[in-house]
């Protein structure tokens, strides 16, 4: 049951974001004119969302579910936007998994413990979304709440277990990725149970995100591209693939 079913007893207002034109036009049927939206809807050419980041960090507000809220409501506060997408990042559920993430003044993400090895691989944890990422799975329930009634649906995403892989193993960004190919290439094994834990944590984080409200949902895999099709297909699509296929019982477009 919906946040809105239970707060109005009806399902109206979800009934009316699913006739919402960007949801309509995930579906692909016909709509008036093509859906806008923003993958960082609130970022820094608002003074609101400047004002919040002069007070806390990124972490701080993912992990803060009433900050999260404020911070997605914000530009749909401010624009006529055809979708919300919850303010979060795709690399905070790498710290449920025991990797410590740091976002770095002037630096970006910076993983703190990166995996180098086997060993590291077979120390990382697999535990449910509800319990890792509960403020962004209540922050989607407190979004639903405020913009059922505009009939302004919500998006959820993740990371794909590759771009996941990817800061993990490097330690944060980089240029060429070359330690997580050389561990793709050289240490097989020790790939597959990386990519087979991304996988697990992925699907469940994306489906707790529809079971809290999300109702369409986005899969990124950023640094896919750096890979020759060949590594793709091999490597890389065998974990995208069964995450799609989970996740399709969630009933919500990716």
């Amino acid at each position: 049951m919906s946040a809105a079913t239970e707060a109005n007893g009806t399902n109206k207002a979800t009934d009316g974001n699913q006739n919402s034109r960007f949801l309509k036009a995930c579906r692909r049927e016909a709509v008036d004119t093509t859906p806008v939206w923003l993958m960082r809807q609130a970022g820094r050419y608002m003074s609101e969302y400047l004002a919040l980041r002069g007070k806390h960090t990124i972490l701080d507000i993912i992990k803060s579910a009433e900050l999260s809220c404020e911070v997605t409501l914000q530009p749909l506060n401010a624009f006529e936007l055809d979708a919300g997408i919850i303010f979060s990042d795709i690399l905070p559920p790498l710290e449920g998994m025991g990797l410590k993430l740091e976002f770095a003044k002037g630096e970006g993400p910076v993983i703190h413990n990166p995996i180098r090895s086997a060993a590291d691989v077979d120390a990382l944890s697999v535990s449910p979304a509800e319990e890792t990422m509960a403020p962004t799975l209540e922050a989607i329930r407190l979004v639903r709440r405020e913009i059922d009634s505009r009939g302004i649906p919500l998006i959820g995403f993740s990371g794909a277990p590759y771009t996941l892989a990817c800061y993990a193993i490097e330690g944060g960004g980089s240029r060429n990725y070359v330690l997580t190919k050389q561990m793709m290439a050289s240490e097989k094994e020790a790939w597959r149970k990386l990519m087979e834990k991304m996988s697990d944590v992925v699907a469940d984080y994306l489906l707790a995100q529809a079971a809290a409200g999300a109702q369409a949902l986005q899969l990124f895999d950023t640094w896919a591209g750096g890979l020759s099709p060949s590594d793709y297909r091999e490597s890389v699509m065998p974990y995208n693939r069964a995450i799609i296929k989970k996740i399709r019982a969630a009933g919500v477009p990716l």
